[in-house]
């Protein structure tokens, strides 16, 4: 096992690798910019080190910075979280090179993951359902991509191979339109990530958002840890997470489950990982696997037992997986509440300082933040200051939890999304459960402030 790991993150994930290190006897790095010096997981940490000014280029996707303080510290492996370099396969194949452990998988996985044409393909070849599409990339025949369109049907979805959180894509009503949005995407992406590839997938009207957890070691091992329903979303970003899906059958959940985990053996995949797929009418329809822990991965590890960064950081040790799929069992529910820095309705960032800080507690409630009375939120990343997550017998016992934990909550100072949460807490839809992806979208024009 390691003796000492460099956490190559910031905020709640900082905190919480560090957290899953201290229990495992491991000494953590910390590296930080000069906007969160003040930063709790700073101040808690075995070494912090600092390694450049508040923009992330400088600083938090530095790569030489990052490594060089590895060496200094003589960290052995390095955790990069989730966000920045945590699915750059050039990072991770510079950490390896420089002697270090990349907490995660292969780059070769990473890349094969991260091209969303090559991920497609070697998925249908290990059996995972994929949404009906194009065979790899769009060619440039116009009349090629027409016949494609004509084949799938009315409404397509052209997107960009190398994107991703709900960026490069565009939807397609009518042929008129096609060749139009073809080449726009493809000059979007060729901008935006460096690869103008972009393929094309039937565009499901109202799906909901499911995933799931895969965990896989380095002997030919692989599980996988129940699903999450993600469908509150807003642009595509994730504001509500539970597990399990409601209203899901499960011999569905384990049909895909399954294949989820014989794809990771299949691919040679090591560590954590999340397949996501859309779900409409009784079928899953894969669109992309994340390498790398999720921000939600709390709501699995409630149901689970399973602590999902110890999880990587044993794998990466090379430690065979713990338990069998037969022996993970799923207990109850869970839901996540993300508590952002930002006007709860118009959703304009709110950085500041928090002049009272008060997080919930009592039974079955969790909360991961690295915020405290006093913290300055910077302007410069991710409006994100914690989660709130809760664990009950059943569903209708969790959403009493989180109405209560989110009643106790307190943040001054600034804006959140609490007063959001608080309403879809009890909106009779939600509460329902099962509400697609497009949902909280239409809730928001509806309740307008």
């Amino acid at each position: 096992m390691f003796k000492k790991i460099l956490i190559a993150n910031r905020g709640e994930i900082a905190l919480r690798i560090q957290r899953a290190c201290r229990e495992m006897g491991i000494k953590s790095v910390v590296v930080y910019s000069t906007a969160d010096r003040d930063a709790k997981y700073v101040k808690l940490a075995d070494e912090a080190v600092c390694i450049g000014p508040p923009p992330s280029a400088q600083s938090y996707l530095n790569m030489p910075a990052i490594i060089s303080t590895a060496e200094v510290t003589d960290a052995e492996a390095i955790h990069p979280g989730y966000g920045f370099l945590s699915e750059n396969a050039d990072f991770a194949e510079r950490v390896e090179q420089s002697g270090f452990t990349f907490i995660g998988p292969t780059p070769e996985s990473i890349r094969m993951m991260g091209d969303k044409v090559s991920a497609k393909q070697a998925m249908i070849k290990a059996g995972v359902p994929c949404v009906p599409g194009s065979e790899g990339a769009l060619p440039e025949d116009p009349k090629e991509i027409v016949r494609i369109a004509r084949e799938i049907k009315y409404p397509v979805i052209i997107k960009a191979a190398g994107g991703g959180g709900g960026r490069g894509m565009r939807v397609v009503h009518t042929e008129a339109a096609l060749l139009h949005a073809v080449q726009t995407t493809r000059a979007e992406a060729g901008a935006a990530f460096g690869n103008s590839a972009v393929y094309m997938e039937k565009f499901l009207e109202h799906p909901r958002h499911v995933e799931i957890q895969v965990l896989a070691d380095q002997h030919k091992n692989a599980v996988w840890l129940g699903e999450r329903d993600c469908s509150m979303q807003r642009r595509h970003q994730k504001i509500i997470e539970e597990a399990p899906a409601p209203g899901i059958a499960r011999r569905i959940i384990e049909r895909v489950g399954e294949r989820c985990s014989a794809a990771c053996k299949r691919i040679g995949y090591r560590g954590a990982g999340t397949f996501e797929f859309l779900y409409e009418d009784g079928e899953f329809y894969f669109i992309e696997m994340n390498t790398r822990v999720q921000v939600e991965h709390p709501v699995t590890e409630l149901v689970t037992g399973i602590d999902i960064v110890q999880m990587q950081i044993r794998v990466a040790a090379n430690e065979k997986l713990p338990f069998t799929q037969k022996s993970i069992e799923m207990r109850g529910h869970a839901i996540e509440c993300r508590i952002n820095a930002e006007d709860p309705y118009v959703f304009t960032p709110s950085p500041g300082r928090i002049t009272l800080w008060h997080a919930p507690g009592g039974p079955g409630v969790r909360v991961d933040s690295h915020a405290y009375t006093n913290y300055y939120v910077p302007p410069n990343y991710d409006s994100m200051i914690g989660k709130i997550i809760v664990h009950g017998d059943n569903r209708a016992q969790a959403l009493a939890r989180m109405r209560t934990a989110l009643s106790e909550t307190v943040v001054e100072g600034i804006q959140t999304n609490i007063p959001l949460h608080r309403e879809l807490m009890v909106d009779a839809k939600f509460v329902e459960g099962g509400t697609t992806i497009h949902y909280l979208e239409g809730w928001l024009a509806q309740h307008r402030r």
